[in-house]
């Protein structure tokens, strides 16, 4: 393999890692926090109960952030493999 198509297959490699990543931490903020909503109804946050406060305002916090993330860290593997958008 050559050294090019070796940095591809690590760029690749960081991306798909870094995607898994994103798409599991999307899932518990989607499905997970909504489905325990009664559970966490039992906390309180800001005077709002933990469940209610994850499904109408924390889960889109936490979906902005990780937007957030994913172009930060997607930046940086761009730049380690020279791939980056100038």
């Amino acid at each position: 393999m050559s050294a090019n198509a070796d940095a591809r297959a690590r760029h690749w490699e960081k991306t798909r890692n870094l995607t898994i990543l994103v798409l599991i931490v999307w899932f518990i903020l989607s499905m997970l926090a909504p489905w325990f909503a009664d559970s966490l109804n039992s906390m309180t946050f800001l005077g709002f109960p933990l469940g209610y406060y994850m499904c109408v305002q924390g889960s889109l916090i936490g979906f902005v952030a990780l937007i957030w993330f994913q172009n930060w860290r997607q930046d940086g593997i761009d730049d380690e493999f020279g791939v980056a958008d100038e």
